[in-house]
């Protein structure tokens, strides 16, 4: 019984991991009608930001935190309003924008080799603990972080979109830009903000993955690519089809490596998709394509 406590809470931590970051990917094409394959790397120079602040600055964790939110928001405006925009006003189509973001990838990859290297660094625990009890089991510290700072992303997000009204201008930019523009949203604006918000939740699950990971410069890659799956499997552009999507594939993957396989869990996971794909095009919550 305590083993599958165990599964259970490890899934859903990274189940968390893989749900926010595709709500990442479905609010930038939710809002904007864009692909950003960046969002993997993203989520590993916030790591890198987070241990700077925690580590080599001695800041408080919960400021190195709030930091990495901020750095992370202001260079995902940036990669939109210095790149992004600047192409879709030279007539870029779909597929130069998505080579873009391949290009800021890995152009963030080997910043990050530049700046801290290749060798994985090490992130100094959080707590003076190293397992605590959770629901009857032994677990670490930093997985109920990681799961805390998951769902507290999700439902801030909620929030944030439906309950405030730079939110509600945001959905409006997202569902007609010109209409929106009409009546005096500033879609430029609402649009960097979405880079701005994908960026930091990438960038904040990156510093809170760090104490229980470490950090290096390929960390991203593969949580990226299996959050993008989970986005897609729940409906890519729907928000919270990324977060079942997302849940769905940590819960999968926590299971497989545990019951069948930790060898092929990677290739299980992506088959999924793939028959996703075929028999449910549009995901769990049939959301349509933007054209």
């Amino acid at each position: 019984m305590n083993q599958i406590i165990r599964l259970i809470i490890g899934g859903l931590m990274i189940g968390c991991v893989y749900g926010v970051l595709g709500m990442a990917y479905s609010l930038v094409y939710k809002a904007t009608g864009l692909m950003n394959l960046a969002q993997g790397e993203f989520l590993m120079i916030g790591a890198f930001f987070g241990l700077t602040f925690y580590k080599i600055l001695g800041l408080p964790y919960a400021i190195a935190i709030l930091l990495t939110f901020v750095v992370m928001f202001a260079l995902g405006w940036l990669v939109q309003v210095g790149l992004i925009t600047r192409l879709l006003r030279r007539g870029a189509t779909f597929a130069y924008i998505i080579l873009c973001t391949a290009a800021i990838s890995m152009i963030l990859q080997n910043g990050a080799l530049v700046i801290w290297g290749a060798i994985p660094l090490y992130f100094p625990s959080i707590f003076p603990v190293t397992t605590v009890k959770f629901l009857g089991v032994n677990v670490a510290p930093e997985q109920l972080v990681v799961l805390g700072l998951g769902i507290a992303a999700m439902f801030g997000l909620h929030l944030f979109l439906n309950k405030t009204k730079f939110g509600t201008a945001m959905r409006a930019a997202a569902l007609n830009p010109k209409a929106a523009s009409s009546m005096g949203i500033n879609v430029s604006v609402t649009r960097g903000v979405t880079w701005g918000l994908s960026a930091s939740l990438a960038g904040i699950l990156g510093a809170a993955l760090g104490p229980y990971y470490g950090v290096y410069t390929t960390m991203g890659a593969l949580i990226g690519q299996k959050a993008f799956a989970g986005a897609v499997a729940g409906g890519y552009g729907n928000i919270y089809g990324a977060i079942i999507g997302g849940m769905f594939f940590g819960f999968l993957e926590t299971f497989t490596a545990a019951y069948i396989t930790t060898v092929y869990k990677d290739c299980i996971c992506f088959g999924v998709m793939i028959l996703v794909l075929i028999f449910m095009p549009t995901g769990l919550f049939k959301e349509q394509v933007l054209e």
